[in-house]
């Protein structure tokens, strides 16, 4: 449970912390949830914690923003506006998730078929003035990512599973 949005930007801190321990090659996370329910925030903290010192805007409208932060080359992706899938070849995501990219995607299922496949699911859910957090590894450095977050992060401020 992340019980207010400190816990959230701890979880986005400790996301960011693993990934500098892994130094994965190219890694993709989706993001899942309602509306409100801290997408933006998280992929914020992740960003803050990778050494990003700028103003990180939600990429609504954008669809997608790059950022260079931690030694990696960030693209974070808001796909609620996409009308279509086949949208995506026209902002070049597969192209430019290569060698050094990290990839947070924010409502991946209207992208569907056009995205890379997710190492790490995080999915977000309004619950008692909170949020509930679920975290599962889609690769095998996914889980190695996983296994450090709940190293990191032992108690309640999350629940991760492996699938």
């Amino acid at each position: 449970m992340l019980a207010d949005p400190a816990a959230t930007a701890r979880l986005g801190q400790a996301v960011a912390r693993a990934l500098a321990v892994l130094k994965p090659l190219q890694f993709c996370i989706y993001l899942e949830g309602e509306l409100g329910a801290g997408k933006t925030a998280l992929a914020r903290a992740v960003l803050a914690g990778l050494g990003y010192p700028g103003r990180v805007p939600s990429p609504t409208y954008t669809l997608v923003e790059p950022y260079a932060a931690g030694g990696f080359q960030l693209l974070h992706a808001d796909l609620y506006r996409l009308r279509d899938p086949a949208e995506l070849d026209a902002l070049g995501i597969a192209d430019q998730f290569g060698a050094g990219c990290l990839l947070l995607v924010e409502w991946p299922a209207r992208g569907q078929g056009r995205l890379p496949p997710a190492d790490l699911d995080i999915h977000l859910s309004i619950v008692d003035g909170g949020r509930q957090v679920s975290i599962g590894a889609r690769s095998m450095v996914g889980a190695r990512l996983l296994e450090l977050l709940v190293t990191d992060l032992p108690g309640p401020d999350h629940c991760a599973q492996q699938a």
